[in-house]
């Protein structure tokens, strides 16, 4: 077996291994009576050792009633392939992926005619190029309608064998990377010879499928023949022909048929089917030399297979629902909860199983460098918010622990918890109220923890979460834009600080460097706070040798700096910023190339997965050994280096009540109320956005058990003083399109399709848990340079927003409608109206954008929640077809839902009725 992740064989274009073969004109008198498995002149001969097989003999069956046709009435041939396709299948009828070979006669100067094998099909087209030395590169194979209607004839007037039976020669292995698991070939041959007055033709398929020696250029069984033979000076009709009949057996409809049809009538009708799908493009307005690139993206062909299927207009009229069952209220108390924990149980050891990946290793080592700086880094905001209460240290020890709780039984594991700019603001607010009033800020903050735990649980408890169905696109995309456009906004906004740190004299010039320099000197007018200082230390001011003390220690006793090479907070250090600057950008591109390494032309696919796959975290090594080798002292990560409190008045257990009097206890459900408001919205929107059915999930969500397991733990985070964890919208995203899992591409330009997401718990274990032993790779993480990961949110960020449909929509503002991409709600909705709800949206973006960076950001979660208003207000401006190709419908009320389900099925039954009418009556069509 070939393991399918293997780089296919390149296959050098041999042409084929042919031998000379003399033709005689009584062996092709009795062509249609052509013997399969015994001698066939025009089959050519391989140099691979072979040894034969015994002969299988089987016994015909009789013919099965075949389609409408032979009934006594007519259908078309779309009908007529439908019913084929329904027939019931035995074991030597079950459709099998095709790879299809067209061989012809080459005849030589002075030498004998021999099959030289000139163009494959496994998906798509490729040619021996001329030389026969190599393969061309794979290409959607465009058919003239001529030689597709002398196909047709062909298959008509020609000969058809079906389930004939064949000897099996063995081969040795050849090209097999290539070729899928359970295939079977399908082998063309034409050609001219002059000895013959009028074409001849067989279409063959073989009951069961056997190997035949020198037939492919791969060891698989053959099931389909097909021989064309004529007279000189229709060469090129019979290669047209020949390349017809494989291109048309590569089509997945056709193939099916010609797997189960009963005779030719069949065929004949499953080539009539596909010229009716034909797409023709009228000559002089393109090139046909010119080869057409495989597509992205096939459409689906079951609505040929099915009557009534729906196409992809008809499919947005129809309801979405976020999470479908997760989503109904129950009624009973805890009835979500337990429905969630019944729906996750039977996949929580898989979880683990699915998690040994080398991608799941990728993403746990990409996402520890991504979460670990902001957590430090919020950590740090809130130590100098709170007086260093709560500081890195708490903060690295709360992600930790809520992480891995999380990680472990959570009904999302995808989600990724982290700090929020809300949840920072109400802290600050908090320890400035309790400042004043002279309360304990921890005990209050307990306090407050608890009750916003109670309360969650009494949402998880009352099925609350079911509301998140009105969450629509509209709303999702506000949010995550704004998290992203945060994310873009604060690395470019921390590099840009880092000029106040290391400053650039830019007017230097360049001939006084010599006489440039910076050095410490006393105060000359000292401020009362200096004065201080110093008295409070005990410094002898006159003692000390000033122009000798270095930048930290001349900080520290006060100290200003002199100089025509100083800035405003010390000596000028252009190299480390521009340093920084470097690292920052470098780390962006460099993440984005290696992530597309993955479709590029170099090197096999397991070696372009791997790096695609560890593309952000080979660009971190790159970069700190850069960092390391240049030498520039550029700001390091930095990690607390010793498990203790920030303070030493503080321990791990936090008293709710403390010195604080008991009314506090009551008060404190005050400002838990909003708090509540902003857990849910937090978790809830984040959670929607990763279980969308874009990602294709398979092992469901549980919303009511995320929002329980984040209510447990912010209750435990609350009585250790540690700070308040939810779902992190950027850093979910971010794991979630590290987790893709796209199928092994078999056959020669055919494009990866997307599967879904490796749903586990690992990588999030694996996360929190290292996050928490941090403390113990000071040595190691030292090294990371600050702008290296300051680049990784710019990455985050900007990956993130790929797939908004909003900034879709945004570009089409400034682009001419005939260079607009063909998106599905052009066709549907008019471009206005698609203006017009843009420009809704992006003033939704502009005031939470507001509120965000405003002292009001404390109630951003309200206006989240405004969103859903104001997309329920939309219904008055939209019709339901246009909302439902440019977000989501808004759910309704279970009535109309069941009213409109009546009336789909009554139409549904309706529509059968009529065509059994018709089917029963066929001259009620003419």
């Amino acid at each position: 077996m070939m393991r399918h992740d293997e780089e296919a064989v390149i296959d050098r274009g041999r042409t084929s291994n042919t031998v000379s073969i003399r033709y005689e004109k009584e062996e092709l008198e009795g062509h249609r009576t052509l013997y399969v498995g015994a001698q066939m002149p025009l089959v050519r001969q391989s140099h691979r050792h072979h040894r034969r097989h015994g002969q299988k003999h089987r016994k015909g069956e009789p013919e099965k009633d075949s389609a409408p046709t032979e009934q006594g009435y007519h259908c078309s041939p779309s009908q007529r392939v439908q019913f084929i396709l329904r027939t019931k299948e035995d074991e030597q009828h079950v459709p099998h992926r095709l790879f299809s070979e067209l061989a012809e006669i080459c005849v030589k100067e002075g030498q004998d005619a021999e099959w030289k094998e000139t163009a494959r099909w496994l998906k798509f087209e490729e040619d021996a190029e001329d030389g026969g030395e190599r393969w061309s590169k794979p290409y959607v194979g465009t058919l003239s309608l001529h030689s597709l209607s002398e196909l047709r004839s062909c298959i008509s007037n020609g000969t058809v064998l079906l389930d004939v039976c064949a000897n099996s020669i063995e081969e040795e292995l050849h090209f097999m990377k290539k070729i899928p698991t359970g295939a079977e070939a399908s082998n063309v041959l034409v050609g001219e010879l002059d000895f013959l007055h009028q074409p001849i033709m067989a279409f063959v398929r073989l009951s069961p499928a056997v190997l035949l020696s020198g037939m492919t250029e791969v060891p698989i069984p053959t099931r389909f023949l097909f021989v064309l033979l004529g007279p000189e000076g229709k060469g090129h009709q019979y290669h047209e022909i020949g390349r017809s009949m494989a291109t048309i057996m590569t089509d997945e409809v056709f193939r099916d048929v010609a797997y189960k049809a009963k005779n030719g009538a069949d065929l004949v009708a499953g080539v009539d089917e596909f010229l009716d799908q034909v797409t023709v493009l009228p000559p002089g307005e393109w090139d046909p030399s010119i080869r057409i690139e495989p597509p992205k993206n096939v459409p689906s062909q079951e609505k040929r297979k099915m009557p009534g299927a729906l196409d992809d207009s008809a499919s947005h009229s129809t309801l979405e629902k976020h999470g479908g069952p997760e989503l109904q209220r129950t009624g009973r108390l805890f009835g979500g909860l337990t429905l969630d924990v019944k729906r996750k149980a039977p996949w929580f050891w898989s979880d683990f199983r699915d998690g040994l990946s080398l991608q799941c290793l990728a993403s746990f080592l990409f996402l520890y460098c991504a979460c670990m700086s902001p957590v430090i880094t919020f950590g740090g905001l809130l130590g100098e918010a709170t007086n260093g209460h709560i500081s890195a240290m708490e903060s690295l020890l709360g992600a930790s622990m809520a992480g891995v709780v999380y990680s472990l039984f959570a009904g999302q594991p995808l989600t990724i918890l982290g700090s929020t700019g809300p949840v920072l603001v109400f802290e600050k607010i908090l320890y400035k109220f309790c400042k004043e009033y002279t309360l304990s800020y921890l005990s209050l903050r307990a306090c407050i923890g608890l009750w916003t735990a109670f309360l969650c649980i009494v949402l998880v408890a009352t099925d609350a979460s079911c509301l998140v169905c009105y969450v629509t696109r509209f709303t999702e995309e506000a949010f995550a834009s704004l998290i992203c456009i945060i994310f873009i906004y604060e690395a470019l906004e921390k590099l840009s600080h880092l000029r106040d740190t290391y400053p650039v004299h830019t007017h230097s010039k360049l001939d006084f460097l010599t006489s440039y320099y910076c050095k410490c000197e006393a105060p000359t007018h000292p401020s009362n706070e200096t004065l201080r200082f110093w008295e409070s230390n005990k410094i002898n001011v006159s003692g000390i040798a000033w122009e000798n003390l270095t930048v930290t220690e001349c900080r520290y006793l006060h100290g200003e700096f002199q100089g025509p090479a100083c800035g405003r907070d010390g000596p000028y250090t252009p190299d480390v910023f521009f340093w920084c600057c470097i690292l920052f950008f470098a780390t962006f591109a460099l993440s984005s190339f290696l992530k597309k390494f993955k479709t590029s032309h170099y090197f096999p696919t397991s070696v372009r997965s791997t790096v695609s796959d560890f593309a952000v975290f080979l660009t971190i090594v790159i970069m700190v050994l850069l960092d390391f080798v240049v030498g520039i002292p550029s700001p390091k990560l930095h990690v607390p280096h010793a498990f203790k409190p920030t303070r030493d008045d503080r321990g791990w257990f936090i008293n709710p009540i403390g010195p604080n009097p008991w009314w506090t206890v009551l008060a404190a459900l005050v400002p838990a109320l909003l708090c509540t408001i902003l857990i849910f919205m937090d978790q809830q929107i984040s959670a929607v956005i990763v279980n969308r059915k874009e990602h294709k999930l398979k092992k469901g969500c549980g919303y009511h058990l995320d929002l329980f397991m984040v209510a447990v733990m912010l209750g435990v985070c609350s009585v250790m003083g540690l700070p308040w964890f939810v779902a992190a919208t950027v850093l979910s995203i971010t794991h979630v399109n590290s987790l893709k899992v796209e199928s092994d591409c078999s056959a020669p330009g055919e494009q990866p399709k997307f599967l879904g997401i490796r749903e586990q718990r690992v990588t999030g274990l694996l996360i929190f848990a290292l996050m928490g032993c941090s403390v113990f790779f000071t040595s190691v993480l030292k090294f990371i340079p600050m702008p290296v990961l300051y680049g990784v949110f710019l990455y985050m960020g900007v990956s993130s927003l790929r797939g908004i449909q909003f900034f879709d929509r945004l570009k089409l503002f400034w682009m001419p409608a005939k260079h607009q991409p063909d998106f599905i709600y052009l066709r549907h909705v008019p471009l206005r109206k698609v203006h017009f709800f843009t420009v809704i949206q992006l003033i939704c973006l502009v005031l939470l954008w507001t509120i965000k960076v405003s002292r009001a950001a404390i109630i951003f979660p309200l206006m989240v929640l405004a969103l859903v208003f104001v997309r329920k207000a939309m219904d008055l401006c939209f019709s339901k077809r246009e909302l439902s190709f440019l977000d989501d419908l808004m759910p309704e009320r279970k009535k109309k839902l069941d009213d409109g389900r009546n009336e789909a099925g009554e139409e549904e039954e309706s529509q059968k009725a009529m065509e059994a009418a018709t089917a029963a009556n066929p001259k009620a069509k003419q």
